[in-house]
């Protein structure tokens, strides 16, 4: 890992086909074919005048890909970074030849547009912001291309997409270079998405000097300096225009190693996370904002938990994760996966929910194929290209396992000598974070030449009681430590791993009445249209909600009982139609 302080270093894992997370990823894989890659391509081609509107397809993408939508084109980029990974973690060469032909036409657009423009939006959009003339976030759309032109080179090779991106940057450096500080800030307070992280990507690569001079130009001062000073300048703001302007930071961070950008990281996680909270879910935002610190009771409603806020904050932690080792982090991560990424995603066709409403009776509106194209259609088809790397990193003494996602990794150790992991759940047709009571995890371990190195597995938040055995024998017992670290000179072994787990409460904290119900790290969804009381009594909550069907093929169906009118839940990652409560009254 290039730059400056990560103590961990994530290693490329191989999804195993027998999980849910190989299950997800390949519904989003058949969704991102089936598009038509004239398709992806036709506001670039109305954009360069490759194709006229009277050339266009009758099936056109519609939706925020509209060609009069001035949002058009943002979904392409998207698409080429979760093409890049793809084809990076599974070697897909089917996908890499539809992105690599895409990029071969996005070179003829930027020729027939003079040679550096190459936006899905017309360069004018810029001038208009410049004089304040509205127009919807044109930096946000032209970011994306960005993004999805150099993880293009960065995962899948393609020269001939740095190159792009590299004349497309020219048009930048003159443009942002032709305005005073103060007036610049009034620019950068439109979305100004990821171009930050952008140039410190470039600037990472090239060393040219002119990513340095557009990464000073699009310091975002009026965020960034209150950040620094402890202001609370979240509450009410849009959550998903800052997230990215903070990636970038991160990234400028981690290339540059100036000090101040991680503690703008650092700061910001502390406004969003740590002093804000999150609900059961682990996201946050109504209406796409911040909601006031440590308060939700009145903030249920129809619009909570934008998609595209749970996946960039997923990848903040995950920046956060490898610098400190801290497990909250991928706690976190977890969380927001089950409840976010997976409750976000239909399991019947791949579609995403913009928002995951949590008011009483709420159901999920699923987007569709070709015509919405939301914000959130993006990050959909990005999410699910990143479970490889969030499962294995290369601390100094060993290997830590991060999430519990049924994988495989390879790697040579300092003298060369192959070691993979493998690990499993016990059940393998289910996530095994649907199963009741306990979670039965099964790691080997195979090394050319016996090595020894410390393993460190997260110990879940929500684990009531750890054990362990290495093949067949009982080695651990539990502790307060956030990782189990086993150290010995490995060959050939077995680790089963068994996590005990209960139903139990996740209540607000501004109202310790209402609660939401957890399994594991999964929020359970009670199927009904309107808020109400389960009473507890003297008994315990795993009394109160039990599973129907313990055998864990699917998704466990739990019930109350001993109430009035027994309720009945699943899982909120399997809610597709059913309109759902989270939150409830107790009564204890």
């Amino acid at each position: 890992m290039k730059g400056h302080g990560q103590i961990l270093i994530p290693l490329k894992a191989s999804l195993l086909n027998e999980s849910e997370f190989y299950r997800r990823f390949e519904i989003n894989r058949n969704y991102m074919l089936s598009l038509k890659t004239e398709n992806l391509l036709q506001n670039f081609y109305l954009e360069s005048g490759l194709v006229s509107w009277s050339f266009l397809p009758q099936d056109i993408h519609g939706g925020w890909e509209s060609p009069t939508c001035q949002l058009r084109g943002h979904f392409l980029g998207h698409w080429l970074s979760a093409a890049a990974k793809i084809y990076a973690n599974f070697g897909d060469e089917e996908i890499k030849g539809k992105a690599d032909y895409i990029i071969n036409e996005l070179e003829k657009c930027q020729r027939e547009n003079g040679g550096e423009w190459v936006g899905s939006i017309p360069e004018k959009y810029f001038e208009w912001m410049a004089r304040g003339k509205y127009v919807w976030a044109p930096h946000y759309t032209v970011h994306k291309t960005f993004m999805g032109l150099v993880d293009m080179y960065k995962y899948a090779s393609n020269q001939k997409a740095l190159e792009i991106a590299d004349k497309w940057a020219n048009w930048f450096y003159r443009w942002s270079g032709q305005f005073s500080r103060e007036k610049m800030d009034d620019i950068l307070d439109y979305e100004t998405g990821g171009m930050l992280e952008i140039w410190a990507e470039l600037y990472d690569i090239t060393k040219d000097s002119k990513y340095k001079d557009l990464m000073e130009r699009y310091y975002r001062g009026r965020l960034f300096d209150r950040l620094l000073m402890g202001e609370d300048v979240l509450t009410g703001k849009h959550a998903n225009t800052t997230i990215p302007e903070i990636h970038g930071a991160a990234r400028v961070w981690e290339i540059t190693g100036e000090e101040k950008f991680r503690k703008i990281v650092e700061s910001y996680w502390k406004e969003a996370v740590d002093e804000r909270g999150y609900f059961c879910t682990g996201g946050q935002t109504l209406g796409e904002v911040w909601t006031p610190k440590q308060k939700i009771k009145n903030y249920l409603g129809t619009t909570n938990q934008e998609h595209c806020v749970v996946y960039n904050m997923i990848r903040l932690a995950e920046f956060l994760f490898r610098w400190t080792g801290d497990k909250r982090y991928s706690d976190y991560i977890e969380r927001n996966i089950y409840n976010g990424l997976f409750a976000q995603q239909r399991l019947k066709d791949g579609m995403v929910t913009y928002y995951l409403p949590l008011m009483p009776g709420s159901q999920k509106r699923w987007g569709t194929p070709t015509n919405d194209f939301w914000c959130c259609h993006g990050t959909l088809v990005q999410a699910h290209t990143i479970y490889n790397d969030l499962i294995y990193y290369k601390s100094q003494n060993g290997i830590v396992i991060s999430q519990f996602i049924p994988s495989s990794v390879t790697w040579k150790d300092d003298k060369g000598n192959d070691i993979t992991i493998t690990q499993y759940f016990e059940r393998k047709h289910g996530s095994f974070a649907y199963t009741a009571e306990k979670d039965e995890i099964y790691i080997e371990i195979q090394c050319k030449s016996p090595v020894e190195f410390e393993l460190a597995i997260r110990k879940p938040w929500w684990a009531k009681k750890v054990e362990i055995e290495i093949n067949g024998n009982s080695y651990y017992a539990a502790d307060d430590s956030p990782y189990i670290q086993l150290t010995q000179r490995w060959n050939n072994e077995k680790i089963k791993i068994t996590f005990y787990k209960a139903v139990e409460t996740c209540s607000m904290p501004d109202d310790p009445q209402q609660v939401a119900f957890m399994i594991g790290p999964v929020v359970l969804a009670g199927l009904c249209e309107r808020r109400r009381k389960i009473y507890i009594g003297e008994r315990k909550i795993e009394e109160i909600i039990v599973p129907i069907d313990k055998r864990g093929y699917g998704p466990l169906l739990y019930t109350t009982q001993g109430q009035i009118e027994d309720i009945f839940f699943l899982p909120l990652c399997y809610i597709d139609q059913e309109k759902y409560t989270v939150y409830f009254l107790i009564d204890e």
